[in-house]
């Protein structure tokens, strides 16, 4: 079948990296599957797409996210494709408008438990309509799933409501075997020396909350340990503002956009996810897939992957958080206990599981199967 993937850019995310991971593997399955970006600059995910799927067309809109002429653009690129695919809130509406002219299949994913535009009631009705224009919405996590159907009300609720037939749950995946097997990066492992590095992979946005690890940091012994921040974001100079009031930016390493984060969590002996909020973070699986221990924030998303493998400690709690990390410092037993888990926690989210799943899906909405 022909599919579409329309997603708002590939700057480095959750959503933007289940994409690229997604479509090289769909198209081994045979599948033609090709990609819609609203905002097209080029950015390391892009190229490593046209690296691993060179057979996969790529339609770039602007370079903006919200221009509603894009609705006209989709209108004509939509008729190619047996279905379209979105990720995101505005290529979701986008879509859902731009087929009432073509009458695609569509499936959309939801990335996230939560979003600003869920707190404007005047908002609820246009997301009602949407969502009700989709053959089937998968969600990233049980809990974004009864998110979803809370926000959206008792035909999602209900599950004799026929609504209920076209949401379901389809687990983020990554490559776990690769990222174990990974070699891990000398450069980082002689920056080190002889701390401990404690790695948290994420952008620097609303939803991270580096600063509770920056605090946490702050009362460790500063011979023994150290953080390494692995992304980009509008908080970044926050983030680094705060490691320098508190005295620590001299051992807070910032490594900026990487596109060899196996690698990087392979010379790491930490890792650390401190969230205010999460869809399923395919960190907190790609860190669990290294076989190093796995300490996150007790919230939602977060929650459903690591309880009883990696290790909860309350949100925004920095004495909490550095109290774990010390134990797991002091106690290899332990440690290796801990690594253990999440590791074998991570093999229940291997990326051919995801694959087999959103293949299913899209077989069931053709109608090859019921």
């Amino acid at each position: 079948m022909k599919i579409l993937q329309v997603i708002t850019s590939l700057e480095i995310g959750g959503a933007e990296t289940l994409v690229v991971n997604l479509i090289p593997r769909l198209c081994a399955l045979g599948h033609t599957v090709d990609l819609c970006i609203f905002n097209g600059t080029e950015t390391p995910l892009l190229q490593r797409l046209k690296v691993e799927s060179p057979q996969t067309k790529i339609y770039a809109l602007g370079h903006s996210v919200y221009n509603p002429l894009y609705i006209l653009k989709l209108m004509k690129i939509m008729k190619g494709y047996d279905i379209v695919h979105t990720h995101n809130s505005s290529p979701q509406l986008f879509v859902a408008i731009a087929n009432l002219y073509r009458d695609r299949k569509l499936v959309s994913t939801e990335h996230t438990t939560s979003n600003r535009k869920r707190e404007w009631k005047w908002y609820a009705p246009i997301e009602s309509w949407m969502y009700g224009q989709y053959n089937h919405v998968i969600c990233i996590s049980r809990v974004a799933e009864e998110k979803l159907r809370e926000y959206m009300g008792s035909d999602w609720i209900d599950k004799t409501k026929p609504r209920y037939k076209h949401i379901s749950t389809i687990n983020n995946g990554v490559d776990v075997d690769a990222i174990c097997n990974a070699t891990p990066n000398n450069e980082l492992l002689t920056l080190k020396g002889n701390r401990k590095a404690i790695l948290m992979v994420a952008g620097f946005r609303d939803a991270k909350d580096q600063d509770t690890v920056i605090k946490a940091l702050s009362s460790l012994d500063k011979e023994k340990f150290e953080v390494w921040f692995a992304g980009i974001g509008k908080r970044l100079e926050e983030i680094q503002q705060l490691s320098k009031s508190l005295g620590v930016d001299d051992r807070v390493r910032f490594l900026g956009l990487r596109t060899d984060i196996p690698t990087v969590l392979k010379a790491a002996d930490i890792i650390v996810m401190s969230s205010h909020w999460e869809g399923l973070s395919l960190s907190n699986v790609e860190g669990m897939s290294a076989h190093k221990p796995f300490i996150a924030s007790d919230v939602n998303g977060l929650q459903e992957v690591t309880k009883g493998y990696g290790i909860l400690f309350p949100h925004e709690d920095a004495k909490a958080l550095a109290n774990e990390i010390n134990q797991l410092a002091g106690n290899k037993e332990y440690y290796d206990d801990v690594a253990n888990r999440c590791y074998n926690r991570a093999l229940e989210f291997d990326i051919n599981k995801m694959v087999n799943g959103y293949n299913q899906v899209y077989q069931k909405v053709i109608g090859n199967f019921e």
